[in-house]
């Protein structure tokens, strides 16, 4: 039929104009974004499921600076725990030397400095109220510290708590190291004078010191332990976040190859779409040209 005020050829090649210039509009859209989803309508779906991805992705990468940051907690004590394993060895040492018969008092009485030296290192690295460590007054901000947060003494609960997954409940506590009991308070405990209650000439002291050695090498492996645990953790943390990432890319991300094959076929479909629609907008001139017959 051939008519003049309604041309459906041309409406139906612009409705197909359009349709191929939106598509062209979202695929240039996502090669330029990078992203497989521009609009919420692109995959409603894929959407909600790579947001709680993304979520979940962040908790564990809190996660796994909560854990390092414990192992970096567990290695500042341990190197406080060496430091004082070279103390406690120096300080047998000196028990024994001034156990020469050989040496004057004078000998004896400079011993005796370096050892009491020793001690008051041991008791500022370790602090405590004057309640646990004697003394006549409390060292609140003893060298062993971290974050401050003290390293040597008791603790709520017997540790710290620490936080090694993404989920409720994923945590793992590390042992409290309180060498303010035991056998090294023997080392640093003073009286109510602030005299040390243990001396170099004391007939116990190689004995206390070799108690103490032992002391701080067990709250050393126990530190060990923990900072193993701590260090798995991380590295399965890391395979977690991983794997995350990836699922959340196959949703999220554009695949340039394949996008770029269907921007080029939209771009070849709004040309001849164009071309088209031209060409049907000419047909109403055989209607002219049989109106110019009659």
């Amino acid at each position: 039929m051939s008519v003049i005020n309604t041309n459906i050829q041309a409406i139906a090649a612009a409705r197909n104009l359009n349709a191929s210039q939106e598509m062209l509009g979202r695929s240039l859209s996502r090669l330029s974004s990078g992203s497989k989803i521009v609009n919420p309508s692109d995959d409603a779906a894929g959407l909600a499921v790579s947001e709680k991805l993304d979520a979940q992705g962040r908790r564990v990468k809190a996660a796994i600076t909560n854990v390092q940051n414990a192992v970096s907690y567990v290695q500042t004590a341990d190197g406080f725990m060496s430091g004082m394993t070279k103390i406690l060895s120096r300080m047998s040492e000196l028990a024994i030397l001034a156990k020469d018969v050989t040496k004057n008092s004078t000998d004896i009485d400079l011993y005796s400095q370096e050892f009491t030296a020793l001690q008051d290192q041991l008791r500022a690295t370790i602090g405590g109220s004057s309640a646990d460590i004697g003394g006549t007054a409390d060292i609140s901000a003893p060298l062993g510290a971290f974050n401050g947060i003290s390293l040597f003494g008791s603790t709520t609960g017997g540790g710290l708590t620490v936080t090694i997954g993404q989920a409720v409940g994923q945590e793992m506590t590390i042992g409290a190291s309180d060498l303010r009991t035991g056998d090294m308070l023997a080392i640093i405990d003073q009286d109510g004078t602030g005299a040390y209650s243990l001396g170099l000439s004391d007939t116990n002291a190689i004995e206390a010191i070799t108690d103490a050695i032992q002391h701080v090498a067990t709250e050393r492996a126990s530190l060990g332990a923990s900072q193993s645990r701590l260090e798995l953790a991380a590295t399965t943390l890391q395979v977690e976040f991983e794997n995350l990432s990836s699922a959340i890319s196959r949703i999220r991300d554009v695949d340039v190859a394949e996008e770029s094959t269907q921007f080029a076929k939209y771009n070849i479909l709004v040309q001849s779409g164009t071309a088209m629609l031209s060409q049907a907008n000419q047909t109403p001139r055989s209607v002219l040209q049989l109106l110019q017959q009659g």
